[in-house]
């Protein structure tokens, strides 16, 4: 029962299909007719990027019409051939003629606001332009308020070129273009854009060359072959295609190759229309692009949408065009893609009108804005490879990176360290013709100063050795260049001056050495960043002092050495009677006396054991802390005060008319008289620093006068004789190398000392040359003796309360230490005691016997040789020996007593 009744319902359904079908063919069918949107567009169908865009045209249409609605699209297109003009036709005939809702193509707002002059209906057309833009939207004409562009900026495009040119530091640039229907051809503020973004980066435009359309030359492969010829003859090699069909981009490099201007040193930079496309070309495109560089849109397929468009694509586009050889949908096809797709959604909204109307959101924009992010690439082997991203806000990345960027983070770093150049090259190329002279530099080969420029000529061997400050400087900058410079250094015997005319006359291409960058010279030639800073300095020689050879004694007074010396040893004798008795290494005298000398300089080994101990130690190494800093800088005091200029100022040596002394080859002769108002007879001038010391010696000079960087040389070496810089210091540019004017080498060379500035390198170069300096002073200065005048010594008043608190813990340590040997000894020292004064009474004992058994032998012994005596004189009487004997024994007793 139920599936004879779904049977049923099914046969009706059919027939009513064929009744609804049959009314259709007669023109009276029940649904509504859909209504037809014409839908113009212009294409240059000979270009790869026509026939993408025509193709992504198609199938937008086709999945609009396979959809169920109320209006169906009708694509009409029109074959422009590259020309401008055929552009202008087509729109006048879809307005006129064919009637469309709307016009979609490569179609510039030049091209269009020309077709509506000639034609009002246009006004009234919204037109999509595929094109890249120049103008900004509130600068477009009022006559095209429906004119969309969905290209990208072309100002984006040079600012991204330019960034590259920056990044590898190249100087100057060939520029070349093709004039066809661009803005480009018709807005020379894209050129301009250009100029600025590179003026930015320290670059500029050397040469330009232009090619018309491909459509509109005869023969243009020979056309192409005698332009390269011509810029083969110019020196500079960084090309750059700011502007190009592929079509033209691939004669261009086919050319190159035949020519040798893809070969070592040559650069070549192709523009997006160009990079976006070589996914689609064949292996020999590839072939004559080896080592170029390109950036093109950034495009990622984000949805199954545009999967599914990239498959639709390759088949179709294989079967309108099978000669080609690679199927890949670019970034024009996507963006004809979604243009036509913004139509359908145009289409919907406006279908209950009948008519196309765009939606306002487009009209208030005035163009469909995409994100500014280009791939940077590399052309090498079959294909390319990405090596960065690039947009306005964040410059070079290795990866996307989100919106919340840290300016401080710096992603640039190495991405274009393994770029492939034309010819196989690693290295980043010079960016000019390969065959460029060597360069030559002068530099004063008779300064004054042989430790920043010295030339020494070795007549044997015939070699010039020439070295020195300024030297290495100038090659340490060349060593930092992105590229090599080849150049000779060339001894110069002139004045600073000059020198300094033979680069302005360009006779000589530079000069390297400490010259001295002043307001005259500026107008003439164009200096380096100073490589030290620079003044003017007045030397002259120290006032007389007397001399003392204990002048270290004037730190402290009599009073206040005694004290330091009892409280030192005090308090080294308490810390040695502590620690004696438990400390190895302080028991005997000997050890104390050491500790003595090395606790004055933190440097005391010996372990302090007892907290007792440590307590006295405390205070005083607290004391000897003050006392030691007190007298660095009393000595310090008095040490400085003894240096005094003999003459304080230029006025006085004015007043006076005292003679000064220059170096005679620099400005500092012309600055004296000029400036500083001497006269030109007190001058003297001197090329050799060795002859100011005699000069000062035998009063021909009282003063001479440096730039600093050279005084600092001079005083480094003779301030052991008694030389002295004034206080008088005029501030003047520092040490700079000299190029003529408009040299690009003065801007590498000026960005290359700022490196090394910063880095300290210079700093480093500077110092080495002082300490050499100093060293060798050494030899031929004898010791200087300490010169000043009598300070008031530190009294011991300033330091009679730390000497107490130090006293007090000593002598209270003491008491207590002497009062615990007491309390605990006192039986071993009684036994002590009692064994001392036995031992004592034994030796009296022993010493007293001894004493009267020697006197009894003396006694003896005296009066034998007195009776011996008597008897050879014959004295008889015998009264006369108790006399003697008595003698005897009171002069015994005398010594006994």
């Amino acid at each position: 029962m139920g599936r004879n009744f779904l049977l049923q319902l099914n046969i009706c359904f059919i027939v009513m299909h064929l009744l609804a079908c049959s009314r259709v063919q007669r023109g009276h069918c029940l649904v509504p007719q859909r209504s037809i949107i014409s839908i113009g567009a212009v294409l240059d169908l000979v270009s790869l990027m026509g026939k993408h865009q025509k193709i992504a045209m198609e199938i937008a249409v086709e999945e609009f019409n396979n959809h169920l609605s109320s209006s169906k699209l009708d694509l009409q297109v029109k074959d422009s051939h590259g020309n401008s003009a055929q552009v202008i036709a087509s729109v006048m005939d879809f307005s006129k003629i064919n009637q469309v809702q709307a016009i979609i193509g490569t179609i510039t707002h030049n091209e269009a606001t020309l077709a509506s002059e000639l034609s009002d209906p246009i006004n009234n057309i919204p037109i999509m332009s595929l094109t890249s833009f120049a103008s900004k939207p509130q600068l477009s004409s009022p006559k095209l308020p429906h004119f969309i562009q969905v290209g990208d900026d072309i100002n984006l495009n040079m600012q991204c070129i330019a960034s590259i040119v920056g990044k590898f530091k190249w100087k100057k640039v060939t520029v070349i273009y093709e004039l066809n229907n661009n803005d480009f051809s018709s807005d020379p503020g894209i050129l301009l854009s250009l100029s600025y973004s590179l003026k930015l980066i320290g670059s500029e435009i050397d040469n330009h060359l232009a090619f018309p359309s491909l459509s509109s030359l005869s023969n243009p492969k020979s056309t192409i072959e005698n332009e390269l010829n011509k810029l083969k003859k110019e020196t500079n090699r960084v090309f750059l295609i700011v502007h190009s069909s592929l079509e033209l981009a691939n004669m261009l490099f086919e050319k190159a190759k035949q020519i040798g201007l893809m070969e070592k040193g040559s650069v070549w930079i192709i523009p997006n229309e160009v990079s976006g496309l070589l996914d689609s070309v064949n292996s020999s495109v590839i072939f004559n692009m080896q080592g170029v560089i390109g950036f093109k849109t950034h495009f990622m397929e984000m949805n199954e949408g545009l999967r599914k468009f990239k498959f639709k694509f390759q088949r179709k586009f294989a079967l309108d065009y099978p000669q080609e050889d690679n199927i890949i949908p670019s970034i024009f096809a996507f963006q004809a893609y979604d243009a036509t797709k913004a139509i359908f959604e145009a289409a919907n909204k406006s279908s209950s009108h009948g008519k196309f109307i765009l939606d306002k959101e487009f009209s208030k924009k005035g163009q469909l804005l995409h994100s500014p992010i280009f791939n940077i690439i590399n052309v090498i082997g079959k294909s390319y490879r990405e090596m960065a991203f690039w947009s306005p806000k964040l410059g070079f990345s290795k990866n996307i990176v989100s919106d919340n960027y840290d300016d401080d983070d710096d992603d640039s770093d190495g991405i274009f360290d393994t770029v492939y150049w034309p010819g196989d090259m690693k290295s980043i190329p010079k960016g000019h013709n390969k065959e460029e002279r060597n360069l030559t530099i002068a530099i004063p080969s008779k300064g004054a100063f042989s430790q920043f420029v010295n030339v020494e000529y070795d007549h044997s061997k015939n070699v010039t050795s020439i070295n020195g400050f300024s030297i290495k400087v100038f090659e340490a900058a060349v060593r930092r260049l992105p590229y090599v410079l080849n150049y000779n250094f060339s001894p110069f015997s002139g004045s600073y001056d000059e020198m300094v005319d033979q680069v302005y006359n360009k006779t000589l291409d530079a000069a390297v050495g400490d010259t001295s960058i002043v307001a005259y010279r500026y107008h003439l030639v164009d200096f380096s960043q100073p490589y030290v800073e620079s003044g003017l300095h007045m030397v002259v020689t120290e006032q007389p002092a007397k001399s003392k050879t204990w002048k270290f004694l004037d730190a402290f007074t009599k009073e206040m050495w005694l004290m330091m010396i009892v409280m030192h040893v005090f308090v080294g004798f308490v810390i040695w009677m502590i620690e004696r008795e438990v400390n190895e290494y302080l028991r005997g005298f000997g050890s104390m006396l050491w500790f003595l000398v090395t606790v004055l300089f933190y440097a005391h080994r010996e372990p302090i054991r007892r907290p007792l101990a440590k307590i006295v130690l405390t205070p005083w190494l607290f004391a000897i802390f003050i006392v030691t800093n007190s007298f660095i800088a009393s000595l310090t005091s008095i040490t400085i005060s003894q240096v005094k200029p003999s003459v304080l100022d230029i006025q006085t040596l004015k007043e006076r008319n005292h003679t000064i002394a220059c170096d005679g080859n620099s400005f500092i002769v012309k600055y004296l008289t000029d400036v500083l108002k001497f006269k030109p007879e007190n001058i003297r001038k001197i090329n050799s620093m060795s002859d100011y010391p005699a000069a000062f010696e035998n009063k021909e000079i009282e003063a001479a006068f440096f730039v600093a960087p050279h005084a600092k040389v001079f005083l480094a070496k003779y301030s052991c004789k008694g030389f002295i810089k004034a206080k008088n210091t005029f501030r003047l540019g520092g040490f700079g190398f000299v190029f003529p004017k408009g040299s690009s080498l003065a801007a590498d060379i000026s960005e290359a000392l700022l490196n090394m500035i910063e880095s300290g390198e210079t700093e480093q170069l500077e110092k080495d040359m002082l300490n050499e300096i100093e060293n060798e002073s050494k030899f031929n200065c004898s010791s200087s003796e300490s010169k000043g005048k009598n300070n008031t010594s530190i009294g011991l008043s300033p330091f009679v309360g730390l000497f107490l608190i130090c006293s007090t813990f000593a002598s209270l340590a003491l008491s207590y230490h002497v009062i615990c040997l007491l309390v605990k000894n006192v039986d071993t020292l009684t036994s002590y005691l009692v064994s001392t004064l036995t031992q004592l009474w034994r030796i009296w004992r022993w010493t007293t016997n001894f004493f009267a058994r020697c006197c009894l032998k003396i006694r003896s012994i005296i009066i034998r040789s007195c009776t011996e005596t008597m008897a050879e004189e014959n004295v008889t009487n015998s009264q006369q020996m108790p006399v003697v004997i008595e003698l005897v024994d009171s002069v015994l007793a005398a010594h006994a007593s």
